[in-house]
């Protein structure tokens, strides 16, 4: 490309010369400021759009102190955030929305110390408006490293750290995972099952915390025996399910906390002679179709809505830099987002 085709590049004089305003209103418009009556703004985007108008993002950012650019941080492995279809579908809602708004997504992995601390200064450099924080676990450095970057956040789950709960500036977005739980647990005593195992996620997290103490709202005196530690995979599930068999002949169902893990667990009991729904019941936690509705047989699940909740994280996000820097105004009206469950009935259960 010539160095003549860059200098036909429109420039903010030539839209308000086309819009017939002053510079001052067309960049009150294109930074999305207020005080320009309507009919002026139509005008000025009418110019934009007709002279192919694109806002030169380093002024737009002295403008506004705004870069335009959110950090989505998920604390996992990246081969775990790649491959796994919960994190697909959580990070398409919320690129999705952020492109409705936008705005780029800035996704950073961390898996060792020296991810931690090159987020920590990638954050700390101004170079993003906000972040996302989702699958946190207990003694993740991520909360304290947001804080000290000044950077607001919006959580995906309940976040786990003492005071978390009670701090109203802490926002998250999250399913009704305990609630979830007792639905799924319920179905499967409502089906006559007398040794109902679990399968949890792993217990540093408070979605798997949440979704056993539901379990145990619905069975309270459960023998211990009948609860498995997993680890959100389909490895992890097989290896419970083969532990809770080893340890309860008679187990006759199983609530799984993710449709992955039950996947596992599936494989398990068809590879140890029992059939499903007959001899053990399923349920499963998500309701991936990617997973629940191929699974052998299709998986009864509790379904949660995974992208939803990526777009709600974005939209409690994008209102928090809304907010007047004392905290005053619409910043009262913010909270954190609890997402219904519902149970969806296929063969398992």
């Amino acid at each position: 490309m010539s160095d003549q085709t860059f200098a036909r590049r429109p420039t903010l004089e030539a839209v308000a010369e086309r819009a017939g305003v002053s510079r001052a209103t067309v960049s009150r418009v294109v930074n999305g400021g207020s005080g320009v009556r309507e009919a002026l703004v139509e005008k000025v985007r009418r110019a934009v759009e007709e002279l192919g108008y694109v806002p030169n993002q380093a002024a737009r950012t002295l403008v506004t102190r705004r870069t335009g650019a959110i950090a989505v941080i998920a604390a996992e492995p990246e081969t775990e955030v790649f491959a796994n279809p919960f994190f697909a579908a959580q990070l398409l809602g919320i690129s999705r929305e952020l492109a409705r708004h936008d705005q780029q997504l800035v996704l950073l992995l961390t898996e060792g110390a020296a991810d931690y601390d090159r987020v920590g200064r990638y954050l700390a450099g101004g170079h993003v408006d906000g972040a996302l924080l989702f699958s946190l676990h207990n003694e993740d450095p991520l909360p304290d490293i947001v804080r000290r970057a000044g950077v607001p956040t919006v959580f995906g789950g309940r976040p786990g750290w003492p005071g978390a709960e009670a701090d109203r500036g802490v926002l998250y977005v999250d399913s009704d995972n305990r609630g979830g739980a007792r639905e799924a647990v319920r179905h499967l005593i409502s089906l006559g099952r007398e040794r109902v195992g679990t399968i949890t996620g792993p217990l540093d997290q408070t979605a798997s915390v949440d979704r056993l103490d539901g379990y145990h709202d619905m069975l309270m005196d459960a023998d211990a025996r009948l609860v498995a530690e997993g680890d959100f995979t389909e490895a992890g599930g097989a290896r419970a399910m083969t532990a809770l068999l080893d340890r309860v002949a008679d187990l006759d169902a199983v609530f799984v906390a993710s449709d992955l893990m039950a996947a596992g667990a599936l494989r398990v009991l068809r590879e140890h002679g029992r059939r499903v729904p007959e001899d053990v019941a399923v349920i499963g936690f998500d309701d991936m179709a990617t997973v629940a509705e191929l699974t052998d047989p299709p998986l009864t699940t509790v379904r949660q809505e995974i992208e939803e909740m990526g777009r709600l994280m974005v939209r409690l996000l994008l209102r928090s830099l809304e907010r007047p820097a004392g905290g005053d105004g619409v910043g009262r009206s913010l909270s954190s987002v609890i997402i219904p469950t519902r149970l969806v009935r296929r063969a398992t259960a």
